[in-house]
């Protein structure tokens, strides 16, 4: 893409960006309730810890994907990394005992399967991204476990994992290297994109993947302060700059909520089309993020070790 029409991509989404002014955001601000002690914690569990994922099936029910509780971290053999809230909080399932090094992303498909990412390892464990079913049984790993790379078969700290409508299997590999991997359903390597750098299509720490309804990839590219868009054979579309984006979540209708705890300090609501804010909720230093039918918006904490629930209230 020529510089002069990258230049006017960035003009665009920054006016897209700033059309919502203060006033705005505050109001929308005011449409989000925080539901405090929302989720049951497990039993002989007094408080969470680093609460890096979270998903909502189609049932109503929330899946988690966390480190640790007060202290006491998943890669010991008595403390589930995976847990299913009902509608009410109530916990109903959990297992991954000693299963994970550092969980860190987490994927719901449309065939209901979960997915993981390790991002660190261990001798024969971690550096890998999982499909598992509902029941916790694995049902393909992708990686070498306990084994960092940049390679077609290692990664090295995959950050996030999303799955694209046709079942192809894309990759942020982003706390070791700085790029974007596609696989097959099946998963088998198909292609790579991405380096470490600030040009489009580099990236410094690419931390979070999302689609739209119209399958483009967003990537969050954390340290470069900035989401960039692509098509799935890695051709840069557009970008969203100012914005630090630890997790995404995008709605079939194409609203996009942006988990920033470090430059926006918020979950940041936009318009997926053209980066135009809707709604801002402060009080959610979030890595994950996900929202249900009525948009009741969740979000998993790592900086102060929460899971929280925000209600949202219509607007007067």
């Amino acid at each position: 893409m020529a510089d002069s029409a990258r230049t006017r991509l960035t003009i665009l989404a920054v006016l897209a960006a700033s059309a919502v002014g203060v006033s705005g955001v505050e109001a929308q601000q005011s449409t989000y309730h925080l539901v405090e002690g929302w989720a049951q914690l497990p039993r002989g569990v007094e408080a969470w810890g680093q609460t890096i994922g979270v998903e909502m099936d189609t049932d109503g029910s929330l899946w988690v994907f966390h480190r640790c509780f007060a202290g006491v971290c998943t890669d010991r053999d008595d403390v589930p990394a995976v847990l299913r809230y009902d509608p009410s909080g109530r916990l109903v399932q959990s297992w991954g005992q000693g299963r994970y090094v550092w969980p860190h992303g987490f994927a719901l498909d449309d065939e209901g399967n979960l997915w993981t990412t390790d991002a660190r390892g261990v001798a024969g464990k971690g550096h890998t991204v999982m499909k598992l079913n509902k029941d916790g049984r694995v049902l393909m790993t992708i990686g070498t476990p306990g084994v960092a790379g940049a390679g077609e078969d290692t990664f090295d700290g995959p950050a996030d994992v999303a799955i694209a409508p046709n079942g192809d299997i894309f990759v942020a590999d982003g706390h070791g290297n700085d790029r974007v991997v596609k696989f097959s359903p099946e998963g088998e390597f198909i292609m790579e994109w991405g380096s470490e750098g600030t040009d489009y299509g580099q990236f410094n720490e690419p931390h979070t993947l999302a689609f739209d309804s119209r399958g483009r990839l967003f990537v969050g590219d954390r340290i470069n302060q900035r989401i960039q868009v692509f098509d799935q054979n890695g051709r840069f579309l557009a970008v969203w700059p100012a914005i630090m984006a630890s997790g995404m979540h995008i709605t079939p209708d194409d609203i996009v909520y942006v988990a920033d705890y470090q430059l926006r300090q918020g979950i940041v609501i936009a318009r997926a089309s053209d980066f135009q804010e809707i709604g801002f909720i402060d009080n959610a230093l979030g890595e994950g993020v996900t929202v249900d039918d009525a948009r009741n918006v969740y979000v998993g904490e790592v900086i102060y070790n929460n899971l929280k629930k925000f209600l949202r209230r219509p607007a007067p």
